[in-house]
């Protein structure tokens, strides 16, 4: 679910920003369930260090080139920490988007992988802290999954090689594949990418094939922001977890779009599907508790949910945040929590 978002963090503080114009449910990646990278050491001196550099990356705001291989990382989102990560690089500092809360598990696996103990971070409340980054003398700033760089890139860039997105609507549009690609071109990690890629297919393809009564099923996923009920399953959004799974789209899908998914509760029957799938990521701050909702004798009178094909996914755990924000990271983690919700869904238990 791509949302309009600075730094496109994960947290409740984060979900706070959230907007009903846009979702991108489209799958993410890869540490859990791949093999653990090897933890880069600095310096990588000698002889192919620096094999296949300089790499020159042509951006919206003009051209990076990467002079040798870097070794010092530094990342202005938490997707690009994400990326980071998944890559086997531990960021020389990265924005506190935890702002000292608990890392989300999968995260901290990724972090426990690389015997990273706990990341340097900067505090992000104001914006992105140039400061703390120049400071830490990086080789490379990634800057791939932030809405922010056309106010950032003029400071950034006398600091390092920012490595960012082609062109200014790739900050909503590209997919999670894409930026890690470019991001590991700049690296000199691109082999390693197509094993995070490939790690993440097989994840997701052993899920589908252990649940063959996913396949063709009929879902609607569903949004309690503060402004609205969001149909977030629309037409024209990305196949996603959902759909890599087994699932396909309602025929009411087409009702909808990014820039027109509101459900007013008249209109509840909208929602119904072979599995129906609500999270409240916002609590009490959501347009309706989650009591309201589920008391609404509109909302009880759908199929899904008097033959209980109906489930609610979990916010606390960082679940339905990890679903909006795609990265290159939690892919694994994301179909080990939600395949066994579905499979209740689906069985009606």
């Amino acid at each position: 679910m791509s949302v309009l978002n600075r730094t496109r963090r994960r947290p409740v503080r984060a979900l706070a920003a959230l907007t009903a114009a846009a979702a991108c449910l489209g799958l993410l990646t890869a540490c859990g369930g791949d093999p653990a990278p090897a933890k880069d050491k600095p310096a990588a001196a000698g002889a192919g260090a620096s094999a296949g550099f300089p790499v020159s990356l042509t951006n919206a705001w003009g051209k990076t080139e990467v002079k040798k291989k870097p070794v010092k990382v530094a990342t202005v989102s938490d997707g690009d920490t994400a990326i980071a990560l998944a890559l086997g690089v531990v960021p020389v500092i990265t924005p506190d988007v935890e702002d000292g809360g608990k890392v989300p598990e999968y995260k901290q696996r990724a972090i426990d992988k690389l015997g990273a103990g706990k990341l340097k971070t900067y505090d992000d409340t104001d914006g992105t802290a140039y400061e703390a980054i120049a400071a830490e003398a990086p080789d490379v700033i990634l800057g791939m999954n932030t809405w922010e760089m056309d106010a950032d890139y003029a400071k950034l860039q006398p600091i390092a090689p920012v490595v960012t997105f082609t062109d200014k609507a790739h900050a909503d549009t590209m997919t999670w594949q894409d930026r890690l690609k470019t991001a590991a071109k700049a690296l000199g990690l691109s082999a390693r990418a197509d094993e995070v890629i490939a790690a993440n297919e097989k994840a997701t393809t052993d899920a589908a094939a252990a649940h063959p009564e996913f396949k063709g099923k009929t879902y609607t996923y569903t949004v309690v922001h503060p402004e609205q009920i969001s149909f977030m399953s629309y037409a024209d959004q990305d196949p996603g977890v959902f759909e890599k799974l087994g699932f396909t789209k309602t025929d009411k899908a087409k009702n909808y779009a990014p820039n027109k998914n509101a459900v007013s509760l008249e209109n509840l029957d909208q929602l119904d599907a072979d599995v129906l799938l609500v999270t409240y990521p916002f609590g009490d701050r959501g347009v309706i508790s989650a009591t309201e909702l589920e008391s609404n004798k509109l909302f009880q009178s759908l199929n899904a949910v008097k033959t209980k094909h109906f489930t609610v996914i979990p916010s606390d755990n960082s679940l339905s945040s990890a679903i909006a924000y795609p990265d290159a990271l939690s892919a694994p983690w994301v179909v080990e929590q939600i395949t066994p919700l579905l499979a209740k869904a689906v069985a009606g238990q």
